[in-house]
């Protein structure tokens, strides 16, 4: 008998029960004293080697290698203006300034581009190197250093890597971040020297993230064993091009001089769109079932570098004419949606020449990336310019036929491009793969685990041996070309008016980005970037036989035939991922996977609101447009849930909840708790049991975290928590696409999407719209009790929707004590999925925040120095900096920062002087 029971009976515990209790209490406070003594020595281990890694930012260092002065001039939040009197010693200063900040994320960063995450992270990252070098983004980075870019863009990028290994001179890891202190717990690694190669790396990887609709292509391919072309077409709706405007809404295309020119709308014919599916025998169809599924897993698990592994991400940038505008100038806002990260992917600098000249060019403010010379998003003196994804289609994965010694092309076997690359893993042994490569690009579908591996010695020349059934999986992708993208960024940097800008643009070629423009007289828009053209009749949306030369891009769309607008006459420009361009109007299929235009249109409306109301939009007019949180979706449906009957006097308590509501999705607010959890319900019953389980992603519900719960939880509560689900159920994400499903199938009340099983409990079947509509209400309010309360006073929407900040490393697979003293949060958020305040999250994992708007600017062209900006975290990647989340409670708030330019605005505004001397 245990000796607690002994003693509750009354009775003395005997000697035995003595003892036993004494060391049970004895092996407690070791416990306790050991996670004390952790903390402690954590605490001391983390503030003395922050001390150390703290940079300068006073006084002044000299740097060999300038050939002047630099003055660097910090805000009270840290964010740097850097004042030169030649290109090279600015962009030399710029990189020591950015290593200072931020070195330890840069190293991480062109590990990551280059494959070599495991040199860092150990066996852990080992698949992760195998698919990147796969791609082989270093190689084609170094290919562009050496062939492709200007001299004048060599010369900064070899000026910013002697500014980075300035910083590194004489440093050894802890002296650097405190994360390389960690990294000497469990291994040697110590940082090598900067190269330009590295700088040119991270635009690779920026690329892959918002590198379009290869996803959709996967899925598409998949629903094919379940589903038939009715019910793809079902989830895959055209584009609302009435209901929704595109961007490009003034222009024409020439067929006679094949340009774009602008003017008034007319159509153009020959179109390409319509979706194809893949040719061939149905084992080609089983074996790209089989070869899709190995590499959904895959790339899965590829660290994202700036968006979600390509999936959900999107941004908004809009542009106001000054005739609307208080000003009288133009108005330009931009609020990139991307992964939340910490510190944020965005570094804010202004790049200052003491005296603009042929020696010393730029001066130029804004949004870059740590690693990167030059402002990617901002201002100048006489331009400013934002940037959202375009989603053009420039993927396409190719089915191959492979035999031993090659690949099937147009009847013959052609051999595979092969190199070996050898991975260095940290405490662990090195691994060798042979990466093959067809004429459509490399197989992806050799680092699936599932398939027969090549040999780890296998030498380059070696005829590879067959694998799986004798299909792969290619990838055929305009990055992995040599380009001059970076090129673009110092051009865009220092153009002066809409030609050079233009000009710059055309040298943008991955990603392919919407471009917005303004002047202080004029706006415009410009669609960059190498995009594909295709046979007629193939337009990328489904994989394609790689063994038919007819499946093969056909060339390029000239810049000179690429859709843009100058000062079109309703006097605004908004872009939101939506299309491009209206298909009648337009000869080339630029994708079949445009945004559905939620976020556009919203914005849209509001601007068009206050110009029929005859009122003159302000900065701060723009700023609220920004985190406007009114849900699109909810206006759609609320009208028919509140027609539902409801009996259950608890689930009628929930329902009420929506009578009178806004569509406001305030943090605050019950009512968009209600919702969402309605809506995710909705999608769960409607499509989560009719979509193949390939689908299915990660971190889905069982569980999705208890709001305001920081213990462990048990399988049993998770399962009543979440609900009964299978395990291998897909979910629909609940974009805006899912958006345009439900609406389309909301006068079809009987549609077989709207049947379901019976549900667990007393929650019946479903056999229509409202059937189903009810049963989600009664999940919903159910899924809430257990996550926020039986009582719906004290539920909101932002105790379900937080936002976590965590360092992408050590702060996600470190010790307790270091994600402690990494990690930041949570913040209760507003705003929502598909909402113009786009704080995302995934209706197949839960509430969450997965993305952001990473940053939010909005400059005024009439003034320069009355512009603003806000950055997600701050200017600092160290832990224990008062610029590492500085901005984000403002952030979170809506609220933007003053944005200073000149010099006297500047000065005004610094707090910290530091002077770099040669």
């Amino acid at each position: 008998m245990p000796p607690n029971t002994t003693a509750s009976s009354g009775q003395k515990p005997g000697k035995s029960g003595r003892k036993k209790g004494h060391k049970a209490r004895l092996i407690v406070l070791v416990l306790v004293l050991a996670i004390i003594g952790g903390i402690a020595y954590g605490a001391y281990w983390s503030i003395s080697t922050v001390r150390a890694s703290l940079p300068q930012t006073k006084g002044s260092i000299t740097l060999d290698g300038l050939s002047g002065p630099v003055d660097v001039k910090r805000d009270s939040y840290g964010i740097p203006q850097i004042y030169a009197s030649t290109d090279e010693d600015l962009f030399m200063a710029q990189g020591y300034v950015q290593a200072q900040d931020r070195f330890y994320e840069m190293d991480v960063r062109r590990h990551m581009t280059s494959g070599r995450l495991s040199e860092m992270f150990g066996k852990g990252q080992v698949d992760n190197d195998e698919f990147l070098r796969t791609l082989g983004w270093d190689r084609v980075a170094k290919k562009e250093y050496d062939t492709k870019l200007s001299a004048s863009t060599k010369k900064y990028l070899q000026a910013y890597a002697k500014g980075v290994n300035a910083y590194l001179a004489g440093k050894d890891g802890k002296e650097i971040s405190l994360e390389y202190a960690a990294l000497g717990f469990t291994n040697d690694y110590k940082p090598e020297p900067w190269t330009p190669v590295d700088s040119v790396s991270w635009l690779k990887a920026m690329a892959w993230d918002l590198r379009g609709n290869m996803q959709d292509e996967i899925d598409r391919a998949l629903m094919t064993s379940r589903l038939g072309p009715k019910q793809i077409a079902d989830l895959y709706p055209d584009y609302p091009y009435s209901r929704n405007k595109a961007i490009v809404q003034e222009g024409q295309y020439n067929e006679l001089t094949q340009t774009f020119e602008q003017g008034g709308s007319t159509s153009a014919s020959g179109s390409t769109s319509g979706a194809t599916g893949t040719s061939g025998t149905s084992s080609a169809s089983t074996a790209l079932q089989g070869q899709l599924a190995g590499l959904q897993d895959v790339l899965d698990d590829v660290p994202a570098a700036v968006g979600v592994n390509g999936n959900g991400i999107g941004s908004n940038a809009w542009v106001v004419s000054g005739r609307y505008t208080i000003t009288g100038s133009p108005l330009l806002a931009n609020d990139p949606h991307l992964s939340a990260s910490l510190p944020s992917v965005w570094y804010q600098m202004g790049l200052h020449c003491r005296a603009v000249s042929s020696k010393c060019q730029y001066d130029v403010s804004g949004y870059t990336f740590a690693g990167m010379p030059g402002v990617v998003i901002g201002h100048n003196a006489n331009i400013a310019w934002g940037m959202t994804n375009s989603a053009v289609d420039v993927t396409d994965l190719y089915l191959e036929k492979l035999s031993g010694n090659g690949y099937l092309y147009d009847g013959k076997t052609l051999p595979f491009t092969t190199r070996e690359e050898t991975i260095k893993v940290a405490g662990g042994t090195s691994k060798t793969i042979v990466v093959r490569e067809t004429n459509n690009g490399p197989l992806l579908s050799d680092r699936d685990d599932e398939l027969v591996k090549v040999g780890k010695k296998a030498p380059v020349d070696a005829a590879a041996p067959d694998r799986g059934d004798g299909y792969g999986i290619a990838l055929r992708w305009t990055a992995l070309q040599a380009g001059t993208t970076m090129d673009a960024v110092f051009a865009m940097d220092k153009a002066a008016n809409w030609n050079d800008f233009r000009a710059a643009a055309a040298l943008f070629e991955v990603p392919s980005q919407n471009l917005v423009y303004a002047d202080s007289k004029n706006i415009g828009y410009t669609l960059p970037g190498r995009i594909p053209t295709r046979a007629k009749g193939v337009d990328g949306s489904l994989p394609q036989p790689g063994w038919d030369s007819k499946y093969r891009w056909t060339g390029w769309i000239k810049q000179g035939e690429l859709p843009y607008e100058y000062n079109p006459s309703r006097g605004y420009i908004v872009t939101a991922n939506q299309a491009v361009i209206d298909p009648d109007k337009y000869p080339y299929t630029l994708t079949t996977d445009w945004g559905y235009g939620t976020r556009s249109q919203r914005i849209t409306d509001l601007i068009q609101s206050k110009i029929d109301d005859g009122g003159k939009i302000s900065t701060d007019d723009m700023r609220q447009m920004q985190v406007d949180n009114s849900s699109e979706i909810a206006k759609l449906l609320v009208p028919t849930l509140l027609k539902i009957d409801i009996d259950d006097k608890d689930v009628r308590e929930a329902q009420k909840l929506l009578e009178g509501w806004d569509y406001t999705q305030d943090a605050d607010s019950a009512a968009a708790a209600y919702f969402n959890a309605v809506w995710r319900n909705i999608l769960k019953l409607a499509f989560g049991n009719k979509l193949p389980k390939e689908l299915r992603v990660e971190g889905q519900c069982l569980w999705v975290e208890k709001a305001d719960s920081t213990g462990p939880v048990d399988e049993e509560t998770k399962v009543r928590e979440c609900g009964q689900r299978d395990p291998d159920q897909a979910q629909p994400d609940g974009g805006d696409r899912w958006f345009e499903v439900v609406r389309n199938l909301m006068n079809d009340e009987k549609s077989d999407w709207w049947t379901t099983p019976k549900g667990v409990g007393d929650r019946p079947e479903a056999t229509n719209r409202d059937q189903l509509f009810k049963r989600a209400m009664i999940d919903a309010r159910w899924e809430l009790t257990a996550k926020l309360g039986k009582d719906i006073d004290t539920w909101s929407w932002g105790r379900l929707h937080r936002l976590f900040l965590k360092n992408q490393t050590l702060g996600t697979e470190g010790p307790g004590f270091l994600k402690y003293i990494l990690n930041r949060g949570p913040w209760k958020l507003s705003g929502g999925e598909a909402t113009v305040n786009a704080t995302g999250w995934n209706a197949a994992g839960g509430y969450g925040v997965v993305w952001v708007p990473s940053m939010r600017m909005v400059v005024n062209l009439g003034d320069l120095d009355k512009s603003k900006w806000i950055n997600l975290t701050g200017a600092s990647g160290h832990a224990y900096s008062a610029h590492y989340t500085d901005q984000t409670s403002k952030w979170v708030k809506g609220e933007l920062l003053d944005w200073s330019f000149s010099k006297d605005a500047v000065d005004k505004s610094t707090s910290d002087t530091l002077v770099l001397k040669p």
